[in-house]
């Protein structure tokens, strides 16, 4: 099959499946006298494994190592679960990072709706990044540098 009806049975684009075949995760294809690249069957089961493990967050060395290993003969497993423990790891920090960004996004809200009704509508002020840190802090008074819009 050419390589648009590779990408047709896979739902992966015609530049990616090159992609894949630059990185070594796909092997070089048959071409055909007018260099047209030409692909067996077992192509789409291998596409359609990367793409599965692109979508599991896997990079691109682990999938290549994932099918070295499985060319060889050797079955993976314990790698294969070591590395989703580290991903569900990862994610579970990401989670954290995202639960901490929302409560500070709650505070920031419940100050800016906490002024007073005369004062400014814009809580911009309310954001200020403290140190070399970057942590950004919550104002209460309106720094004096801050010109105030008015209707």
């Amino acid at each position: 099959m050419l390589i648009h009806e590779l990408s047709r049975r896979t739902g992966v684009p015609t530049k990616t499946i090159r992609y894949y075949e630059e990185a070594s995760l796909l092997p070089s294809p048959e071409r055909a006298e007018n260099n047209y690249r030409q692909y067996g069957e077992a192509a789409v089961g291998r596409v359609l494994f990367v793409k599965t493990a692109r979508n599991l967050g896997f990079g691109v060395n682990d999938i290549a190592e994932f099918l070295a290993a499985r060319e060889k003969g050797l079955l993976p497993c314990q790698r294969v679960l070591n590395s989703l423990d580290a991903r569900i790891a990862e994610i579970d920090r990401r989670i954290a990072d995202l639960l901490t960004l929302r409560e500070l996004l709650i505070r920031i809200r419940n100050e800016g709706t906490a002024l007073p009704a005369d004062d400014d509508p814009c809580v911009c002020y309310l954001l200020t990044l403290e140190g070399e840190g970057g942590q950004i802090i919550i104002e209460k008074e309106k720094p004096r540098n801050v010109k105030t819009r008015r209707s």
